[in-house]
């Protein structure tokens, strides 16, 4: 057994069972994404859409793309006809475009909307303010080729682990309450949060999606 398949085994035993876990391959070569692959992982994360377009070409194509990074809008159209989640959500203009390539790629593109959780500026993503204009908006009941299924957030990077913890709470007591209301072309059912260094507090928290790389694959070089 491989170092990959053998992190990758051990870590499957310790999530629960309604927990997708996403392989964050992103500056790992395509080799190294085929350990895994042949270990039985297909949910695999990248945060650059040339990244992400060039593996997807060499690898598998029963692999489930995530794109976990920031989305710029021109970048849309590369991945617009395999992508299978858009974890980056942050914006309005954003989720239109990726309803316009989608529809030009005759398919719905599931995508989860980015909340800025975090006390670091660096980070992206909305504030509850924009989540609100976008979920009870017009614009969106008219999108058909986006569907919603959930919220991604990243937690600030400290040691502090209760600030994490109240981040990743805050976060899934805003998905329970969209949860629990009716919005056009919105199922919420995922709820991405936790990486290598929290997954273990996010779970605890409630997510059911985890991105995990450098558990995996080890540090990136």
């Amino acid at each position: 057994m491989t170092e990959i398949s053998s992190h990758l085994r051990d870590l499957k035993e310790s999530l629960p069972d309604n927990c997708t876990l996403v392989a964050v391959s992103k500056t790992k070569p395509a080799s190294d994404v085929l350990e895994a692959y042949e270990a039985g992982q297909r949910d695999f994360g990248e945060n650059k859409v040339q990244e992400l377009t060039q593996k997807a070409e060499e690898l598998p194509k029963d692999i489930r793309w995530h794109m976990i990074g920031h989305l710029q809008r021109n970048k849309v159209k590369y991945i617009a006809d395999f992508v299978h989640l858009i974890h980056g959500v942050d914006s309005l203009k954003l989720l239109k475009e990726i309803n316009k390539q989608g529809r030009k790629a005759g398919r719905i593109i599931d995508c989860l909307l980015q909340m800025h959780i975090a006390e670091e500026d660096t980070k992206f993503g909305l504030d509850s303010e924009e989540l609100n204009e976008i979920l009870n908006g017009e614009q969106l009941k008219e999108m058909e080729n986006v569907r919603i299924l959930g919220l991604m957030g990243m937690a600030t990077f400290t040691e502090d682990l209760d600030q994490v913890r109240r981040e990743f709470k805050s976060l899934k007591s805003l998905y329970d309450e969209i949860k629990n209301s009716d919005h056009i072309n919105v199922q919420m059912n995922t709820l991405s949060m936790g990486m290598s260094g929290d997954y273990e507090i996010a779970l605890e928290e409630g997510s059911n999606m985890v991105r995990i790389g450098s558990a995996i694959f080890g540090s990136r070089s």
